[in-house]
């Protein structure tokens, strides 16, 4: 599995290729054709389920935000590129996704991710921030019958932009843009 502070750009599954359905088009994608911009991955089950199109349909919705603070988002499942096109093409939910929507069949992305489920063939939800060096700055694991928080997910992302350009400072719990950081020494030890 990734690890946090690991770059996954030195990595063999940075350089495969996969396919996405993308602005009606399949199109073939690797990882580090992100490099040098944040990257945010989605993992999900499945296609045509019920969890999913409710977390799918908001982070298309705050797709814009996370594209304004220079990320893109990929979803991620083990269908195939034509079950996605069916699923956007059907789905009032779906149909609102903008960003790309990663074909991983085989389970390779999943099982290097560490999100895959043997037994199942599916993924579990898992969220991954990397940074644009391709560094693992977040992530969450979900069992499968609970939603993630695409708003959770902006602040998280907001929060890694900030650490990543504003060194030597750290967000708290719940920080939000605009609000308080801190500058860890051993002037705060005891002081918090």
């Amino acid at each position: 599995m990734i690890k946090i502070n690991q770059k996954i750009y030195d990595l063999e599954i940075a350089s495969h290729s996969f396919e996405a359905f993308h602005q009606e088009k399949i199109k073939k994608l690797k990882l580090s054709d992100y490099k040098g911009q944040w990257l945010i991955l989605i993992f999900y089950p499945a296609d045509f389920t019920f969890v999913c199109p409710t977390e799918l349909e908001e982070a298309a919705h705050y797709y814009q935000e996370f594209k304004k603070l220079g990320a893109e988002v990929l979803s991620i499942s083990t269908d195939t590129v034509f079950v996605h096109k069916a699923w956007h093409d059907y789905s009032p939910a779906i149909r609102k996704i903008k960003f790309p929507m990663v074909a991983d069949p085989t389970g390779r992305l999943s099982k290097e991710f560490g999100t895959y489920i043997e037994e199942e063939g599916v993924s579990f939800r898992g969220t991954f921030i990397l940074d644009p060096d391709g560094k693992l700055t977040a992530y969450e694991m979900h069992h499968n019958s609970i939603g993630r928080s695409a708003e959770e997910l902006l602040r998280k992302l907001h929060a890694a932009v900030f650490v990543r350009e504003h060194e030597g400072e750290v967000c708290p719990a719940s920080w939000k843009p605009g609000k308080k950081t801190l500058k860890p020494s051993l002037n705060l030890v005891g002081k918090i």
